[in-house]
């Protein structure tokens, strides 16, 4: 139960390479709903990420760098803690009461708990979970060595987190990722906030990299037009395949299997040494 100035307690999960070393410093992925990741007879589905085996697999074979995971628990709050504050910060103030308060239809469910939360979200991690971790463990601090991960919800808030931090983060991991912010697209006005607050706060692709993916089954099947959208923009920013890449793969779902089936090709991207 790590504690915070500025959200709820939390779990905790630090992931070691198999050929850990304490004379060694290691990249780190930050990694949200981290109970989600290792042990699928914890979880509230039955499954998981499988992300300790795809990790030793590509390690084992020099595919990828060793690395550290620093895998972060969701709350209650998770839908408040992962949804872009400034984006939402933009809509009327009428959707943001409704957004806020309306739980009476099945689209709402409730989710925000009465107030939006990723800015103290970001702050714990980058101003608390970060040091800590960097001063308990053999950590490469820098930008370049630093990344951020996460699917759905867990991907807007991975792009957030890059966006708002661009000092700290050096690339994102972003798969399936949510950007109705509800669950349905119409008169839905949060996909294009986030539009517009990624053509203004995308940092220069000098120094960033982004790896975003969907499937296109159950809630995924809302995502191929916006991530087309998101994709644009990217591009307009001057993002090359380099340092920019967005896969689609046919006939997947939004789950921890599909997304554990691909999950060694954002760790490639990642870890992989970059490309110029």
């Amino acid at each position: 139960m790590f504690r915070s100035s500025y959200v709820e307690a939390r779990n905790i999960d630090v992931w070691l390479p198999e050929n850990f070393d304490l004379h060694t410093k290691y990249p780190v992925i930050y990694f949200h709903d981290g109970q989600m990741l290792f042990d699928s007879t914890t979880t509230w589905n039955k499954q998981e990420w499988q992300l300790d085996e795809s990790a030793g697999s590509l390690i084992a074979s020099n595919k990828i760098r060793s690395f550290i995971v620093v895998a972060i628990w969701n709350t209650s709050l998770r839908h408040s803690e992962y949804f872009p504050q400034k984006p939402f910060e933009t809509l009327t103030e009428s959707y943001k009461e409704k957004l806020l308060t309306d739980n009476s239809t099945d689209e709402y469910f409730n989710l925000f708990h009465g107030m939006i939360r990723s800015d103290d979200y970001l702050k714990f991690i980058v101003t608390e979970l970060k040091p800590f971790i960097d001063h308990n463990y053999p950590t490469l601090t820098d930008q370049q060595n630093t990344f951020i991960a996460g699917s759905s919800m867990g991907g807007l808030i991975s792009m957030y987190a890059i966006c708002e931090y661009p000092d700290v983060f050096g690339a994102a991991a972003c798969l399936s990722t949510h950007w109705p912010g509800l669950f349905s697209l119409e008169n839905n006005p949060l996909p294009q906030s986030f539009v517009d607050y990624l053509d203004k706060n995308i940092p220069p692709p000098s120094t960033h990299r982004w790896y975003f993916d969907h499937g296109t089954e159950t809630l995924d099947v809302l995502y191929p037009v916006l991530q087309q959208q998101i994709d644009s923009v990217f591009r307009l920013k001057g993002y090359g395949e380099n340092h920019y890449v967005s896969f689609a793969f046919e006939g997947e779902d939004h789950s921890e299997k599909a997304w554990s089936k691909r999950l060694q090709t954002p760790l490639l991207f990642l870890l992989s040494t970059p490309k110029n």
